[in-house]
C-alpha cells in the first residue's frame, strides 16, 4: 500500500509534455539551437526532419557551452544532413555505454557500439562515460610490481601494480608495437586499448598484427579513428578509462593502454576553440590542461582493485617539452622515452633507460635489483657521455677505469635491452639477467 501510495504521489511530478528545440545555426563543427532546456553535457538528438521526430532518421550531439540563450552543441558523428530547423531533443542525461565480460575481444566505436555491426551481448550493465577520480585517501598504497614481460622495463623501469605511465615518442618509433607487447605479455586481468586518432587502416593491424589472436581474447579496444569528430576522439578516451572502471570496481587488476592522450588533447583544443576559448599555451585553450588531470587521475588503485595505465604521448619533432608533453609527465607516475637514435641503430624497443623513470620502482623491487638496474645505469651513462670521444678514436683505454668499464659492458647492457617484440621474458629471468651482469657474470 506504501509502495502505491509513494508512486501515485509522483504523478503530479510527471512532465507528460516533450520539450524540442530547433536549429539556428551551424558553423563548422558547432550546431547552434534555441532550446531545448539542458545542462552542460547532456546528449541531445538532433531529428534530421525539419517537421516532426522521425525514430530513424537523426544523430546525437553533446552540450557543450551556451551562448546567452543559444545552445551550443558538438556532434558525435558527420553533420552533412543538418537543416535549420530541425528538432532538437534534450534527454537530460551524459553519455553511457553498456559494460560488461561479454565485451572481452570486441572491438567498439566510442559509443560502445561494435565496430563490426554485431549487435552487443546480452547481460550487461550500463555506466556513465564520465565519472569522478577515486577519493584521494581511498587509494591504496601501491607495494607489488606488475610484469610487462619487457626486459628493459621490468628490469630497469619496474612498474607497480595500479601505476600511471607515459610513453612518450615521435612519430614512426614503436609505440603501438610497444602497447602490442605489453598487452600479449601482461600479468593483468583484463586489457582495455583506446586507439584515439588513429588512421583507419593502423585499427585492423594493430588488432591482427601487434595483438594478435592470444591478446584480443582478454582486451577491450575502443577505437576513434581520426576521420571522425573531435568530440568522437575525446569520448572515446572516457569510454575506454569508464569501461575500465567498471573492471576495477569488480576486483580486478587492469590494464589500460590509450593511444595517443596528445590526440585527445588536440581534439580537446578544437571543441574549445571552437565554443570562443581563448588559445593559450601555442594554441592550446585552457581546458585542454583541465581535462588531463581529470581524464588521467581516474586510474590507479582504489578500495576494490588496481587500473595500471600507459598512456603514449605524440612529441611534435621529438620535443620532450612541448606544453602536452610536459603537462602529462607532471600529472602521471613515470615516464618512458622511446628514442629515435636507439631506433635507427636497430635497437627495439628503442627505450632510452637514462631519460625513463619509474617514479615507484624503488619502493617496490628488491635491494638487490635496485643496486642492479642502478649500476648498469651508470655504466650505460658513463659511455653515452664518451660516446664520441670513443667513436672519433680520441679516448686511449687506461685513461680511465671507469670508462674502461663502460666500454667492456655496453654491448652487454645494449643486449639486455633489445627484446624481438614476439617474445615474452618473465620478470624472475629478468632480475637474475640484471643482477648477473650488474656482477660481473654477464
Amino acid at each position: 500500500m506504501k509502495k502505491a501510495q509513494s508512486l501515485l504521489s509522483l504523478i503530479p511530478k510527471v512532465d507528460t509534455m516533450k520539450k524540442f528545440g530547433r536549429v539556428v545555426r551551424v558553423v563548422g563543427l558547432m550546431i547552434e539551437s534555441q532550446g531545448p532546456a539542458s545542462s552542460v553535457g547532456d546528449v541531445c538528438v538532433i531529428h534530421l526532419s525539419k517537421d516532426r521526430p522521425d525514430e530513424e532518421n537523426y544523430l546525437l550531439a553533446e552540450v557543450v557551452g551556451f551562448r546567452e540563450e543559444i545552445v551550443i552543441l558538438m556532434p558525435y558523428t558527420h553533420i552533412q544532413e543538418i537543416a535549420s530547423g530541425c528538432l532538437v531533443e534534450s534527454l537530460h542525461a551524459p553519455l553511457e555505454v553498456k559494460v560488461g565480460i561479454g565485451l572481452l575481444g570486441q572491438v567498439l566505436d566510442p559509443l560502445g557500439h561494435p565496430i563490426d555491426g554485431s549487435p552487443l551481448p546480452k547481460g550487461l550493465t550500463t555506466v556513465r562515460t564520465e565519472q569522478e577520480p577515486p577519493n584521494a585517501l581511498m587509494r591504496p598504497p601501491i607495494n607489488e610490481s606488475l610484469s610487462v614481460g619487457i626486459k628493459a622495463i621490468d628490469g630497469m623501469l619496474t612498474v607497480g601494480n595500479g601505476q600511471r605511465i607515459g610513453i612518450f615518442a615521435g612519430s614512426g618509433v614503436g609505440k603501438s608495437t610497444l602497447l602490442g607487447m605489453i598487452a600479449r605479455n601482461t600479468e593483468a586481468d583484463i586489457n582495455v586499448i583506446a586507439l584515439i586518432g588513429e588512421r583507419g587502416r593502423e585499427v585492423l593491424e594493430f588488432v591482427e598484427r601487434d595483438l594478435g589472436p592470444e591478446g584480443l581474447k582478454k582486451t577491450i579496444v575502443v577505437a576513434a579513428t581520426s576521420d571522425q569528430p573531435a568530440l568522437m576522439r575525446i569520448k572515446g578516451a572516457f569510454t575506454a578509462t569508464a569501461i575500465a572502471e567498471y573492471f576495477r570496481d569488480k576486483g580486478k587488476n587492469v590494464m589500460l593502454m590509450m593511444d595517443s592522450v596528445t590526440r585527445v588533447a588536440m581534439a580537446q583544443r578544437e571543441v574549445g576553440l571552437a565554443v570562443g576559448e581563448p588559445p593559450a599555451t601555442r594554441g592550446y585553450t585552457p581546458s585542454v590542461f583541465a581535462i588531463l588531470p581529470k581524464l588521467l587521475e581516474r586510474t590507479g588503485t582504489n578500495e576494490h582493485g588496481a587500473i595500471t595505465a600507459f598512456y603514449t604521448v605524440l612529441v611534435d619533432g621529438d620535443d620532450m617539452n612541448e606544453p602536452i608533453a610536459d603537462a602529462v609527465r607532471g600529472i602521471l607516475d613515470g615516464h618512458i622515452v622511446l628514442d629515435r637514435a636507439l631506433a635507427n641503430r636497430g635497437q627495439y624497443p628503442a627505450i632510452n633507460v637514462l631519460k625513463s623513470v619509474s617514479r615507484l620502482m624503488n619502493h617496490i623491487v628488491t635491494p638487490e635489483h635496485r643496486a642492479a638496474a642502478e649500476r648498469l645505469r651508470e655504466l650505460y651513462f658513463t659511455y653515452e657521455k664518451s660516446e664520441d670521444l670513443i667513436n672519433i678514436g680520441a679516448y686511449k683505454r687506461g685513461t680511465s677505469k671507469e670508462i674502461d668499464e663502460a666500454i667492456e659492458y655496453e654491448p652487454i647492457i645494449t643486449n639486455f635491452l633489445k627484446q624481438d617484440f614476439m617474445a615474452n621474458v618473465a620478470s624472475e629471468d629478468t632480475v637474475n639477467e640484471l643482477i648477473a651482469i650488474a656482477s660481473g657474470g654477464q
